[in-house]
């Protein structure tokens, strides 16, 4: 069942309709009408499945796209951008281990630090949910449960793609943010104009721009250092990008006319995924210092 359905992945991806055409579908007008009882789009999961996201690092001969951890990034910074809802990166991880995850058929979610999103709507979950009690999620696009189950390390490979997504975001609100500071007008002038929205816009884009190299070098690297810097490059750059672009929209911005917090609630979930920052800054200080040893 996934080899078969990772073959229509591989050819789909290859030379199907786009992803991101695809991610526009489900996302931010997704939030609008399901605000309070988030449900999947299954049509769009094997949409997904059908262009190859999740079986995009399988090998070409098990039915896969046969790419690299570099695409991938690439792929998860889109979904990013766009929003887009569900277990992506856990139904990604599953691909080839868990039957019909490859091609969207199948919903895995995971046991994360002690949080698992999407528990409701998962057809496989990975990890121990004894004992899972509902939490009031910040993203209404993300329903969560805490489990009581320990701790696991987080597998690199999630780490870089948390990354991304939180990349995405921060591409996206910068350009959220350079867009209503040139049409917002305030006395017969552009607020871009004035000096200190100018200031937030800059600092957006610095920080998106800094973590966009790092999360693409730690693609190529794939060294667990690097990816621990960029996951902490990212975050930052996706909570205080969405929270400055909040800033240059004022009071519109947590309007449901406005997808700007609803980044920024996403980002905020996201820094509870694969160990969180803190654990990535352990990570990075315990290699500096082996480095200076």
């Amino acid at each position: 069942m996934s080899g078969a359905g990772g073959e229509r992945s591989g050819r789909a991806g290859a030379g199907g309709r786009s992803v991101r055409g695809a991610e526009a579908d489900g996302g931010a007008a997704d939030a609008r009408r399901t605000a309070g009882s988030p449900r999947l789009d299954r049509a769009l999961w094997r949409v997904l499945g059908d262009l190859g996201f999740f079986a995009l690092r399988m090998p070409e001969a098990d039915g896969g796209v046969g790419l690299g951890l570099p695409e991938a990034v690439l792929l998860f910074e889109e979904a990013g951008r766009a929003l887009l809802p569900g277990p992506l990166i856990a139904t990604h991880l599953a691909a080839g281990a868990v039957p019909g995850a490859a091609t969207g058929e199948t919903v895995v979610a995971a046991v994360d630090g002690g949080l698992v999103e999407w528990l409701g709507e998962a057809d496989v979950v990975r990890g121990d949910t004894t004992g899972a009690v509902p939490l009031r999620s910040l993203d209404p696009l993300t329903p969560l449960h805490r489990v009581p189950a320990g701790r696991a390390a987080p597998a690199p490979v999630a780490v870089l793609l948390t990354a991304a997504e939180q990349l995405g975001t921060a591409g996206r609100v910068c350009e959220l943010a350079a867009q209503h500071a040139r049409a917002r007008e305030q006395f017969g002038r552009p607020v871009g104009a004035f000096q200190a929205v100018a200031h937030l816009c800059a600092g957006i884009l610095v920080r998106a721009e800094t973590a966009r190299a790092a999360v693409y070098a730690a693609a190529v690297t794939a060294d667990p250092a690097d990816i621990a810097a960029a996951r902490i490059l990212a975050d930052e750059a996706a909570v205080r990008g969405a929270r400055d672009c909040l800033q240059v929209h004022g009071g519109m911005g947590f309007t449901w006319e406005s997808d700007v917090h609803l980044h920024l609630k996403r980002a905020w979930v996201r820094t509870q995924r694969a160990g969180g920052v803190t654990e990535s800054e352990e990570a990075l200080a315990v290699a500096l210092a082996a480095e200076t040893a």
